[in-house]
C-alpha cells in the first residue's frame, strides 16, 4: 500500500495500516504518544502566540492615550479588538468540542488527572458525523471556521486584501484518495479517527485561529506604529559591595529604582541556577557560606528592552567568609559535590598538611590527593557524602549533598524559543545544549536525540521528524527547509549525555514562531 503525499494522511494512514494488518489490536502506543507530543507542542505554540498578542493589545491601549498616536489608534485599536473577540469565541468553542470528545470517549478523573480511551475509533465519528438536535458538529465546525475567516476580512477592506489571503487557516479538504466520493470536510478529518488524533486536529485549528488573530492585530498595530514594551512595575533596591569589612576599608552602597514589564519578566540565574522571580520582578537567592576568604557569586540577568530585543547583563556579587582557627575543610567551588565531576576540596590542618587524613563515606564516593592540602572528590550517585578529616589534633565530619549537574538550556541559533526570522531559522544546523553560568568551567552536554514538529504556514497538518544526534538531518532537515513566515516549529523530547556517563531527557520544549 502506498502512502499519499498529504502530511496529515500520512500520519493517519499509518494507523490505518496497523489496524488493517492486526485487525482487532488497538492503535500502537507509539503512534498515540506521537499525537500527544504534537498536541502538547501545538498548545505550547498557542501560549506563545497568545502572550505575543497580549503585548500588542497593551501597546494599543498605550497608543490610545498618547496624543501623538491617539487619532490613528482610535481607528485601528477597535478593529484589533474585534479580531480578538472573534478569535476568543471560536477558540473556546473548539475547546468545548475537545471536552465533549473526551466525554464521548469515557472521560474520568483519576488522582486529579483526566483519563479517557485515547484510541477510540468510534467516538470521533459519533460526535462529529452523526446529527444531534439537528446539528452535525463536523459541519458546524467547518461553517464556524469559514465564518471566522469571513468576519476577519469584514473588519476592514485593507485587512481583506493584505492579510486574509495569507492566513494559515486552510479549509480545503485534503486531496487524498481515501476520502474521494465518501463524504465532506468533516468526514475527511473525523471519520474513524482515534480520539487523541482528533484532539490534536482540533488543537491545530486552535493554533490556526490564534495565528490568524495575530496576523490581523499585527497589521492593525503596524498601521499605527511598532510594538512598545509597557513597563508597569517598579521596585526600589539597595545593595552593598561587601558584607564583611575591616577598619579603614571602603563601603560602597548602590541604590535605585528598577522598572520592568509584568508581561516580560526577567530571567535571573546565580551560579548557573535559575532563581524564581517574585511579583515585584526581583529574585531572592539563599546559600550557605563556603570557602573562607573572598567569595564571588555570578549573577546573570536576561530581560527585554523597550525595542523588543533581549539584553543580558552579568554581575559579580562579592562577599567575605571569615577563617576560623585550627582545622578548615572547604569545597573550592560550592558547598555541594556534583555527580560525575572532579570536585575540588581544600583542607588546612593546624598540625601540617602532611598529617591530614581524609576519607569520604557514601555510595559511589571516592577521594584522591591532588597536592598539598588539595583533594579531588568523585561521586557516582546522588544523595550525600560525609567528609571525615583528622590532622592529629582535631577531627571534623561534614555532610555534603551530592547533586547532579543542572540541566543545560537547549538552543537553536543562540535562542531558546520565541520569535525568529524564517530566513534565519532555515540556516540553523541543529540543537545545542548550552550549560550557562555553571560554577565549573568546561562541563559540556551533547545532544543525542530530539523531535522536530512543524505546523502553521506551509504545513496543512502538523508534521514531525525524529532526529538522532544534534544536527537537523533527514526528515528534520526537510521540514526546516520548508519553514516560512507563519510557521511554528517546536523541538521537544530532547535527550543529552550526562557528565560522567549516561543520558537524561531535558524538561524543556522550545517553540519558535517564524516571521
Amino acid at each position: 500500500m502506498s502512502l499519499p503525499a498529504e502530511p496529515r494522511q500520512k500520519m493517519v494512514n499509518i494507523m490505518y495500516i496497523v489496524l488493517t494488518a492486526l485487525l482487532a489490536l488497538n492503535v500502537s502506543s507509539e503512534i498515540l504518544n506521537a499525537f500527544k507530543t504534537i498536541d502538547q507542542s501545538l498548545m505550547n505554540a498557542n501560549a506563545i502566540i497568545q502572550r505575543k498578542n497580549t503585548d500588542i493589545y497593551k501597546s494599543l491601549q498605550k497608543k490610545l492615550s498618547d496624543p501623538k498616536t491617539a487619532e490613528k489608534a482610535a481607528i485601528w485599536a477597535p478593529k484589533a479588538d474585534k479580531a480578538h473577540g472573534y478569535a476568543d469565541a471560536l477558540f473556546n468553542y473548539v475547546e468545548s468540542l475537545k471536552h465533549e470528545l473526551k466525554v464521548e470517549s469515557g472521560l474520568k478523573l483519576k488522582d486529579g488527572k483526566e483519563e479517557f480511551k485515547e484510541d477510540d475509533l468510534d467516538a470521533t465519528s459519533r460526535l462529529f458525523l452523526n446529527p444531534k438536535n439537528g446539528i452535525v458538529k463536523g459541519e458546524d465546525l467547518y461553517k464556524r471556521l469559514q465564518q471566522y475567516k469571513a468576519d476577519l476580512g469584514a473588519i476592514d477592506p485593507a485587512i481583506a486584501k493584505e492579510v486574509i489571503p495569507n492566513l494559515p487557516l486552510d479549509l480545503n479538504i485534503p486531496p487524498t484518495s481515501s476520502i474521494v466520493g465518501k463524504g465532506d470536510w468533516g468526514y475527511a478529518y473525523f471519520h474513524m479517527t482515534p480520539t487523541i488524533a482528533a484532539i490534536t486536529i482540533l488543537t491545530k485549528f486552535q493554533n490556526d485561529i490564534r495565528n490568524s488573530e495575530a496576523q490581523v492585530v499585527e497589521y492593525c498595530h503596524k498601521e499605527i506604529g511598532e510594538v512598545e514594551l509597557v513597563y508597569d512595575q517598579f521596585n526600589a533596591f539597595a545593595a552593598s559591595n561587601s558584607q564583611y569589612l575591616m577598619s579603614g576599608e571602603e563601603l560602597v552602597i548602590t541604590a535605585g529604582v528598577g522598572a520592568f514589564s509584568s508581561a516580560a519578566k526577567p530571567t535571573i540565574s546565580i551560579d548557573g541556577n535559575v532563581v524564581p522571580i517574585g511579583v515585584d520582578g526581583s529574585a531572592t537567592y539563599k546559600t550557605t557560606a563556603g570557602s573562607p576568604g573572598e567569595n564571588v557569586k555570578r549573577v546573570r540577568i536576561s530581560f527585554l528592552k523597550p525595542n523588543g530585543e533581549t539584553a543580558i547583563v552579568e554581575k559579580e556579587v562579592k562577599f567575605t567568609v571569615g577563617t576560623p582557627s585550627g582545622l578548615v575543610v572547604s569545597t573550592d567551588k560550592t558547598r555541594v559535590f556534583y555527580k560525575g565531576l572532579d570536585n575540588p576540596l581544600s583542607i588546612t590542618g593546624g598540625g601540617g598538611a602532611e598529617k591530614v587524613n581524609v576519607t569520604v563515606e557514601g555510595n559511589g564516593a571516592g577521594v584522591k590527593k591532588a597536592g598539598p592540602g588539595q583533594y579531588i572528590v568523585s561521586c557516582t550517585q546522588l544523595g550525600s557524602v560525609t567528609v571525615s578529616v583528622n590532622d592529629g589534633k582535631q577531627s571534623q565530619k561534614i555532610n555534603i549533598p551530592v547533586k547532579r549537574v543542572p540541566d543545560p538550556i537547549a538552543i537553536v541559533g543562540g535562542s531558546a524559543g520565541g520569535n525568529m526570522a524564517a530566513t534565519v531559522f532555515r540556516i540553523q544546523k541543529g540543537v545545542i545544549a548550552d550549560l550557562r553560568d555553571f560554577v565549573f568551567e568546561g562541563v559540556k552536554f551533547n545532544v543525542v536525540s530530539f523531535i522536530v514538529i512543524a505546523t502553521g504556514k506551509g504545513f496543512d497538518e502538523p508534521e514531525f521528524a525524529e532526529v538522532t544526534g544534534a544536527a537537523f538531518t533527514g526528515g528534520a532537515q526537510s521540514l526546516v527547509r520548508r519553514c516560512q513566515p507563519g510557521t511554528s516549529v517546536t523541538i521537544g523530547e530532547i535527550k543529552v549525555t550526562e557528565p560522567g556517563g549516561g543520558t537524561r531527557k531535558l524538561d524543556q520544549t522550545i517553540t519558535f514562531i517564524l516571521q
